[in-house]
């Protein structure tokens, strides 16, 4: 009996043909987009197809990260991706991983793997930067001889300062032969001395600018002593150049802004420089008079003739307060001598005796104090006060007290 395989055994066998083939795993197909549907959920279903035939694509979601632009009918483009078999339906279609545009894809890609490998040598660090002269003499310029971006160059660096001289080196900036002939202006103009470089040209295709996504103007860029500004195309073209350079500026106008200085915001700066200047060195004159005339003073205090003064002064002080106090002390000593002289002499016998009082002495030569003390016919002496009486007891009297 003949063996019969299911539908499903047939396509999960063609479907590993598919994927054991290497070539189908990993291919580029060119065609052009039809009937291209974004879903929902994000995936894009689309077809490819040429004068013979035509070829069944989807992107999932999860692909779309690489891809920098909408897809639309008609468009030329070259898929990267696995071909297979989508067993449900037992066709085969293209699984895309990337899609670029036709002929602008195979510069995006060598774009981006120079990029890649310029940028894994180190040719785009941060530390080969060297910054930009804020006040140039002389600036370098390679770019056509024809077209609007040298003469933007022209016009705005006049208008900002026209002292500064520009050397244009007239180099081929499109085509054959193009990106030898910008970096050989670029090591010219360094050779020449120049303060700073503009490499660059006015807008155009990605093949018009593609001289400065070249290997050799990149180096000769890296490899160039003096600060270059690379100012190619628009604002939106970004080209190896960028990378490369010092400074990256969206335009040659742009680029003409940042190369040269204004000359008359230079002139205010000086001149507000200037009146700074001399409002501090007036400030410092008339701190340093100030602090000269303290130090001065300082000076003097320490001075031994205002020491000496000083000295002579105080010594006078306490001169004057020594006088003071021996005189309030005199006087004080004084009242109190008085006050003991006053004490004394209401003690003193003699004052007693000037009141018409005597001092009786008996004959021991002790005052008498008593009439009981007193013997008859004793001598006694009064003693008045111009001179003494002998006098003798003839009789006693005594005076009874009162009980």
């Amino acid at each position: 009996m003949v063996q019969a395989y299911s539908v499903s055994q047939i396509n999960q066998y063609i479907k590993n043909l598919f994927i054991r083939d290497r070539i189908l795993n990993h291919i580029y197909i060119k065609g052009e987009v039809s009937n291209c549907k974004y879903h929902t959920s994000g995936h894009i279903y689309f077809t490819l197809k040429d004068a013979q035939g035509q070829l069944a694509c989807v992107m999932f979601a999860g692909q779309r990260r690489g891809l920098t632009f909408r897809l639309e009918e008609g468009q030329s483009v070259i898929v990267l991706g696995t071909v297979s078999v989508y067993e449900r339906d037992g066709k085969y279609q293209l699984y895309a991983k990337e899609i670029m545009l036709d002929g602008l894809g195979r510069l995006y890609e060598r774009y981006e793997k120079l990029k890649k490998d310029l940028e894994e040598e180190g040719l785009f660090d941060r530390s080969h930067k060297k910054p930009i002269p804020p006040y140039p003499r002389k600036i370098g310029i390679v770019t056509a001889t024809t077209g609007a971006a040298i003469q933007d160059i022209i016009n705005i660096s006049r208008r900002r300062n026209p002292y500064v001289q520009l050397i244009l080196y007239p180099a081929q900036v499109q085509g054959l032969g193009a990106a030898e002939s910008v970096a050989r202006g670029i090591a010219v103009l360094d050779r020449l001395g120049v303060d700073t470089i503009i490499a660059g040209r006015g807008g155009g295709s990605i093949e018009d600018l593609w001289a400065f996504n070249e290997e050799i103007v990149a180096r000769a860029i890296y490899h160039c002593k003096t600060p270059v500004i690379s100012a190619v195309g628009h604002e939106t073209d970004v080209t190896i150049a960028d990378f490369v350079a010092d400074m990256r500026a969206p335009t040659p106008s742009a680029a003409a802004e940042l190369a040269v200085n204004d000359y008359m915001a230079f002139l205010n700066t000086v001149r507000e420089y200037g009146c700074k200047l001399n409002k501090d060195l007036m400030y410092k004159v008339t701190y340093n008079r100030t602090r000269m005339k303290e130090l001065k003073l300082r000076l003097y205090y320490v001075s031994p003739m205002y020491q000496i003064k000083q000295k002579r002064q105080y010594l006078i002080e306490v001169e004057q307060k020594l006088l003071q106090r021996m005189n309030l002390r005199l006087k004080e000593k004084r009242h109190q001598l008085e006050l003991y002289i006053t004490k004394l002499d209401a003690l003193s016998p003699l004052s007693k005796l000037s009141k018409g009082y005597a001092l009786v002495v008996g004959e021991d030569n002790l005052p008498v104090q008593s009439v009981k003390k007193v013997k008859e016919n004793e001598i006694l002496t009064i003693s008045l006060l111009d001179g003494d009486i002998k006098s003798r007891v003839e009789e006693r009297q005594e005076i009874p007290r009162g009980k």
